[in-house]
Parts: C-alpha cells; structure tokens; sequence
C-alpha cells in the first residue's frame, strides 16, 4: 500500500513539473498545435478489432499535447486510430480549453466530421478529461453529435460544475501563478456549478439516446468537488471510481491524466473487456 501511494504521488510530481514546465517556456518553443505521439495520423484506418476512432478532449487551461502525452501513444500501440484536437484557444497557445463552451463544442463538431471523412467510419469513441470530458455532451446535446459518437469517456468530467475554488485550485495546480482572472475566459464561469450553462446542459436530463456515457472519477479529486458531481444518471450511463478498480491509487484531478490505472481503465472500456474489465493493480500496462 505505501509503495502504490508513493507511486501516485511520484506521477503527480512528475505531472505538475511537466506541466510548470510546459507553460513557461518561451513562446516559439512551445508548440501547442503539435499532437502528441501517435495521434493525427490522417491515413490511418480503422480495423475490424477496432472498428472506431478515438477522439481525445483536453481539459480546461491544457491542451492536446499536454494532456495526452501518456494516453495517446498507448492507444496507438494497441492498434487504435486516435486523433487530438485544441479548442477554446488562442492558436498554438499552451493554455487552451478556456473559451465559450458551445463555440468549443462547434470545434469538435468540425474536428470529428474530419476524423470521420478521413477514416470513413460513421462514429467515433471519445475520451476527455475534466471540461473535455463534459462538453461533448453539449456536441452530442444540441449539435447533431449523438449519432456520431458510440460512447464518451470522462475523466474526472464536470458534468454539473464545480466553484471557484475548484478552478483557482486547478489554475494553481498547473502553475499558472498570475490571477486567474487573466487567463480565465467564459470557459470558468460556466464551469461553476448552477450556472446558466450547466443548468441548460442538464436539464431535461444528463443523457441523450444513443451514445454510452462512462465517467471514471477519483475520490481525491480537489478541483470537481465532490466528486460525485461528476456522476451522470440515465440508463446509457455508468459510473466508476478509481478507487473501486485500485484502492492504493490516490492520483488526483491533474495526476490521472498520466496514471497507468486510467489507461487500462480506457482501453479495457474501449475493447472487449468494458468498463468493468480487470486491471492489475500492481502493473496495469504489463
């Protein structure tokens, strides 16, 4: 059990340097438009054990390089076609994902028309992580997606918000050290909880017909607080927490973006497993 948390709090340490490091660099060196490995290969094409695009969401102040830079090249080596977007950005900024949600969600729109143009498919899997894991329920919603995407995955999502605190912790996580309010755009205030925006998201219900909706979350997440609100009620959703797949594992909002425990958890939801697929705890990429 103390080696499993020393481990988690070894890949959170890792995650925050990468990160601080990341966004400091000078502008020029920093190319935010360059997806991480294994994505963006436009000729790839789908096979018969995986039929479906994986289409990767960044998450609020992150971008598509940042965010995937574990997920990304795993899936890739498991013979899955993934593809990576930015949104809610300045072009090539690092600090992506801040704004106005439904403008984010017309960019996924386009981006997954691309995808399934260019692997001549009919509909994509999706991954996404915090605000990348919720607003392609407004894609889905309100913007035709639902019958384009075969299942969402969520990681740490904000389905029904979360508060200030929340947003300034995660701001402060990711080493944004100048205010908040300088680098926050519509993104922030409609991420808080009982905003306008996630009271349209949610009303009528959580789900559309058609799509799988698979949130995993993590009881020690500090800035979708509690992490309960990352859940989603219908009978084409389904909720998990880290914790229940691996109860030595205490990686948080940022840390389970790079943890190992999350990638099993993703490919096994994406294959022939499900969600509910096994994951060695111990070694779950091995």
């Amino acid at each position: 059990m103390r080696f499993r948390r020393l481990r988690s709090w070894g890949v959170v340490a890792a995650a925050l340097l990468s990160t601080l490091t990341f966004i400091t660099v000078v502008s020029g060196t920093a190319h935010a438009e360059i997806p991480p490995s294994g994505s963006n290969d436009w000729t790839c094409k789908p096979s018969f054990i995986h039929p479906r695009p994986v289409v990767l969401v960044h998450g609020t102040f992150e971008n598509m390089a940042f965010n995937w830079q574990k997920l990304s090249p795993e899936l890739k080596k498991q013979g899955y076609c993934v593809f990576a977007l930015n949104y809610g950005g300045t072009f090539d900024a690092p600090i992506q994902g801040t704004g106005d949600i439904p403008t984010s969600a017309g960019q996924l729109s386009t981006f997954v028309d691309k995808v399934l143009a260019a692997t001549k498919v009919s509909k994509v899997d999706m991954v996404g992580h915090s605000q990348g894991g919720m607003m392609p329920r407004y894609y889905m919603k309100f913007l035709g997606g639902a019958t384009k995407v075969n299942q969402v995955i969520g990681i740490s999502p904000s389905n029904h918000g979360t508060d200030l605190s929340g947003l300034v912790t995660l701001g402060n996580l990711l080493g944004l050290t100048g205010p908040i309010a300088k680098i926050c755009g519509p993104a922030c205030e409609q991420q808080v909880v009982g905003s306008a925006f996630i009271t349209n998201l949610n009303a009528g219900g959580d789900t559309v017909p058609g799509p799988k909706y698979i949130v995993l979350a993590t009881k020690t997440d500090e800035v979708v607080t509690p992490y309960t609100t990352q859940f989603l009620s219908g009978s084409n959703a389904q909720n998990f927490i880290l914790q229940d797949k691996c109860s030595g594992d205490n990686n948080a909002h940022v840390g389970i973006i790079f943890d190992p425990v999350m990638i099993k958890f993703v490919e096994n939801t994406l294959g022939f497993w499900g969600p509910k697929g096994p994951i060695n705890c111990s070694n779950p990429l091995g």
